[in-house]
């Protein structure tokens, strides 16, 4: 019975990491998503309704006014397909904001004395909505899904050894910290690069996206900052946030240039 289970859960390992692969738009990386962009777009959808029903939806006129301006130019340069496009914005100090596979992006109150302005909001949602585009949801649950199977491959071949809680342990551990955590680091930092193509796009400098995490690092300083060490962070620290912002800055603009060139 164990080499038949064994051999069963190898055979599922093997068609969940075969099963799926998206290129991921600006950056080409290749992406390990098993999941279709109509099941995140369902998903993201159903979230969305409920969230509407459990957040107040902020009645600041001027506010919603703004980021439906904002977003509305960040959505007619990002290619998110059958997008149904929805702009929210949420009353909450949380200084947060977000966008859900389909197009549903909401804002909390929080973050607009940290944005500013129309550039420093626009920074916002440009990376939001890359986080969308780049399907970043849809491959954090595959991801999830394919170490599920490797603890399961773990567990069946260990198992009957009296050292199989320690193994057990041992690729929970290391599942999370080596590639859990980083992965999610490293899907910001797309975020962030692709936000910054997307703002230059819709005719916001992508200078000023460096102004906009400058003042969130002062926010986060004023608000106690995190104890976090750095390898267990699912965001990038903020410095280097800012200095990988730096450094794709010109990317940005010669493809903001070369599509106006088309």
């Amino acid at each position: 019975m164990k080499s038949v289970f064994s051999r069963t859960t190898c055979a599922l390992a093997c068609a969940t990491l075969l099963s799926g692969c998206y290129t991921v738009p600006e950056t080409n990386r290749k992406s390990f998503n098993i999941m279709s962009a109509d099941e995140e777009m369902k998903l993201g959808f159903s979230a969305f309704d409920q969230m509407k029903k459990e957040v107040p939806i902020s009645n600041n006129a001027a506010a919603k006014a703004l980021v439906e301006k904002v977003g509305k130019k960040i959505a007619a340069v990002a290619p998110l397909p059958n997008a149904q496009w929805e702009f929210v914005v949420f009353e909450s100090k949380e200084a947060n904001a977000f966008c859900l596979p389909g197009g549903k992006v909401g804002v909390y109150t929080g973050i607009l004395p940290i944005t500013r302005d129309e550039a420093g909001l626009a920074t916002v949602l440009g990376h939001e909505v890359a986080h969308a585009v780049a399907r970043h949801g849809g491959e954090r649950i595959s991801v999830a899904k394919a170490a599920e199977l490797g603890g399961a491959l773990v567990s069946a071949g260990t198992s009957g050894s009296k050292y199989s809680g320690y193994y057990q342990q041992a690729y929970g551990l290391t599942a999370n910290l080596g590639v859990a955590l980083p992965h999610s680091r490293s899907n910001e930092a797309e975020a962030d690069r692709i936000g910054l193509i997307y703002m230059a796009r819709a005719g916001y400098d992508p200078e000023a996206a460096v102004a906009f995490w400058q003042r969130f690092a002062a926010y986060n300083r004023e608000a106690g900052g995190s104890q976090t060490p750095w390898f267990l962070r699912t965001h990038p620290l903020d410095e280097d946030r800012i200095r990988q912002i730096q450094g794709w800055i010109p990317e940005a603009r010669a493809k903001a240039k070369s599509t106006a060139g088309n």
